[in-house]
């Protein structure tokens, strides 16, 4: 399943050190412009959700809407997580090409 090697590749990069997640490690690695790819859970607030998207749009970051907090937080072995920046390109690539794969409408990627 699809949604399982997504998850699968967010596990990947916390072992490797390629993500932060959380609002406040988000947020310090856009000011440092380290971030290739957000990713936004899909029960996230409209507010964290409006705040980062914004943000990534002005600094050309690509936002993915995928999954559930609990779901994200599970599979990074934390507690719930709502944004998780991927700070390395090729992680980046990976997961964007997996949620490209899925045909779930909850699933939408959009380049801003």
């Amino acid at each position: 399943m699809v949604t399982n090697k997504i998850y699968g590749l967010l596990g990947l990069a916390r072992r490797a050190g390629k993500i932060a997640s959380g609002d406040s490690a988000v947020e310090a690695n856009l000011k440092k412009q380290k971030v290739a790819l957000l990713l936004v859970a899909e029960d996230a607030s409209s507010g964290v959700t409006d705040k980062f998207s914004h943000w990534c749009a002005d600094l050309k970051v690509p936002v993915v809407t995928f999954g559930q907090k609990e779901s994200i937080g599970s599979a990074l072995g934390q507690s719930p997580r709502s944004l998780v920046a991927v700070l390395d390109d090729g992680f980046a690539r990976a997961i964007r090409k997996a949620i490209s794969e899925t045909s779930t409408e909850s699933s939408q990627i959009s380049r801003r």
